[in-house]
């Protein structure tokens, strides 16, 4: 027989763990609950043989517990130590990008999941009470190696996405506020390479060494050979902008033209400049 005893007082984390041991339907399986002097415990006794099975279950439960209940705590832990200087807002987005990072991630949600589990199994083959708080507090380096990594990412993205977020709104500013120069510009967009054609659908050349594209703007954001034809286009500032997207597949250079633009951008997919101008990118 192996017993083991689950020590915690956070009622939420007990009925979790309660359902969870009930859920596995084992005849074999026994489980008790007492209040002590300091914790409240769940006891449990596994009287048949198998017992990789009874640590599989026992550490998959325990695993599951630890992520629902803790990951949040110590991902907030973490961000506070390494990056105390956020503010409460900027440190709450942090963590939902690196929530949703886990989340999107398949191989990053299973390493963290098994980096717990193997802890878990290798504590409890030689134990036989297991304090849940100071385990999570004290055993997992491996786990919070991996969640410190992941607040590393979300930082990172978290600096980037603002710097786009005031990029995007300063150029937005400013053609919002400068006279068109142009009636209508049309950009022929096809496997990220742009050629801009003024009213007349003649191209309008892009001489990257002209001072009349003196930069507009300055940022650490770049989209490759499509920053020239964005600063063209804000030297251009036209009325209307109509992108002839021939693959139909906006990327994020179209998606920043978009909210530069606003009502003054347009999309087209299938007219003949479209046609004529596909032709012409094979």
């Amino acid at each position: 027989m192996k017993s083991i005893c689950i020590k915690n007082n956070n009622n939420e984390i007990l009925t979790f763990l309660n359902d969870k041991l009930l859920n596995l339907g084992l005849d074999s399986l026994y489980i008790t609950n007492s209040e002590f002097k300091i914790y409240k415990n769940i006891i449990i006794h596994y009287t048949a043989q198998n017992l990789d099975f009874f640590y599989d279950k026992i550490s998959s439960i325990l695993t599951d517990a630890i992520i629902k209940f803790y990951e949040r705590k110590m991902l907030n832990r973490i961000l506070e130590y390494n990056y105390f200087y956020f503010n409460s807002l900027e440190k709450k987005e942090i963590i939902n990008i690196a929530l949703s990072f886990i989340e999107s991630d398949s191989i990053t949600k299973e390493d963290n999941f098994f980096s717990i589990y193997y802890s878990v199994m290798d504590y409890i083959k030689s134990n036989k009470s297991l304090v849940l708080e100071g385990f999570v507090n004290f055993r997992l380096q491996n786990y919070i190696k991996n969640l410190d990594y992941i607040i590393d990412i979300a930082v990172n993205k978290y600096i980037t996405d603002k710097e786009y977020n005031e990029f995007v709104n300063m150029l937005k500013l400013y053609v919002s506020i400068t006279p068109p120069n142009e009636p209508i510009v049309h950009l022929v967009y096809l496997s990220g390479e742009s050629i801009l054609l003024d009213k007349n659908k003649n191209v309008i050349p892009i001489n990257k060494d002209d001072e009349v594209f003196n930069a507009k703007y300055l940022s650490d954001i770049t989209f490759s050979s499509n920053d020239y034809a964005l600063n063209a286009l804000l030297n251009l500032v036209p009325k209307r902008l109509i992108i002839h997207l021939n693959d139909n597949k906006p990327d994020e250079f179209i998606n920043t033209l978009k909210l530069i633009f606003e009502k003054r951008f347009e999309i087209c997919t299938g007219c003949e400049m479209c046609l004529l101008h596909k032709m012409s990118f094979k």
